[in-house]
This record gives structure tokens, sequence and C-alpha cells, in this order.
């Protein structure tokens, strides 16, 4: 099962979400539904962690505007993200 992170601005932030399931068949929003929130019992405190938690842990579903989302990541059951990185093409 492939999980999502999802790169977006908020509030003059940049955040991440995680879910498990994306939709992008909507003309103007990216659906983001079941999502991954991140634990507290975390030796080390993340600030934005508690800002996620807080903002969108009630969230049952949102829908983020294209324009606020900055990248979109699928990462496999290892949490390995499969995004390619460019390499453009040489002129010789």
């Amino acid at each position: 099962m492939s999980l999502y992170r999802v790169h977006f601005k908020w509030k003059d932030k940049e955040l991440q979400l995680a879910a498990k399931s994306l939709d992008l068949t909507h003309p103007y929003f990216v659906s983001i539904k079941d999502l991954v929130l991140p634990t507290k019992d975390k030796m080390i405190i993340n600030p934005q962690d508690d800002d996620i938690r807080n903002n969108f842990g009630h969230a049952n579903h949102i829908m983020l505007p294209f324009q606020s989302v900055i990248l979109i990541e699928e990462l496999d059951e290892k949490g390995e993200s499969k995004v390619m990185p460019f390499k453009p093409k040489k002129n010789t």
C-alpha cells in the first residue's frame, strides 16, 4: 500500500501531510483522505507536528487548492520516496 506525502503552503508556512488516499480528479483541489498524523511519543518534539495535529487532526477529508500544493510524493511500504530526480538530457 502506498502512502502519499503532500507538501503545501498554508498560513504562510510550508507543511506536510501524509495520507493513505489521494484523489486528483477534482478540477481545482487535491482531495486528501485517511490522514496519517505524526505520533506524540517521539523523543524529539517537532513544533510542526503539533501544528499539523492541532489544525488537521480532527479532519476526515481535506481539499487543498492546487495553487497551494508544492509537491506530492508517493512513498512505498518502507517510507522511501518514489519521486524521480529530474536529469535533463545533455546536448552533444
